[in-house]
């Protein structure tokens, strides 16, 4: 049987991107995107909120991209994959997180500082094989990636 890991979300930036280098040389930008729930509560008919919390990781190309143009603050639309991964902390105990794989993303809003553009520019990363026109007349494809990058 046949299955998919896709993830959309569309949020804002909750702080300034992390970018580090890998010893390959490949970029690594981490950030984390909030996304908002609002509903009447139906006890006190008062509106609520709440707040989910995503990570999200770039890589390569996309991930000079994201730690150079999004701010804590700005909105910004992620398409990716989920992975969780598995690691132990320094008491022994092993400790899960899952975050979203970032393949798409686009800035939304207003033009962000120091860039060209409308600010809706649209970037993904894609495998040879797989590379399509750009999603607006804007968009910049860019290259492959090795989906097998350890964290």
């Amino acid at each position: 049987m046949a299955s998919v890991n896709k993830v959309i979300i569309v949020g804002n930036v909750g702080r300034d991107p992390e970018t580090r280098y890998m010893p390959s040389g490949d970029a690594v930008t981490n950030i984390s995107v909030a996304t908002s729930d609002r509903y009447k509560d139906k006890q006190t008919g008062e509106m609520k909120e709440t707040t989910e919390w995503h990570r999200v990781a770039f890589f390569g190309k996309l991930a000079e991209i994201a730690g150079q143009y999004l701010k804590k603050g700005s909105q910004v639309y992620v398409e990716g994959r989920l992975r969780t991964r598995k690691w132990t902390d320094a008491s022994g105990q092993e400790k899960y997180s899952t975050e979203i794989v970032a393949e798409t993303m686009q800035m939304l809003g207003g033009k962000p500082v120091g860039a060209s553009g409308d600010g809706g520019e649209s970037y993904s990363r894609s495998k040879p094989a797989e590379q399509s026109a750009p999603a607006s007349s804007n968009a910049a494809s860019l290259g492959a990636m090795d989906d097998d990058i350890p964290f």
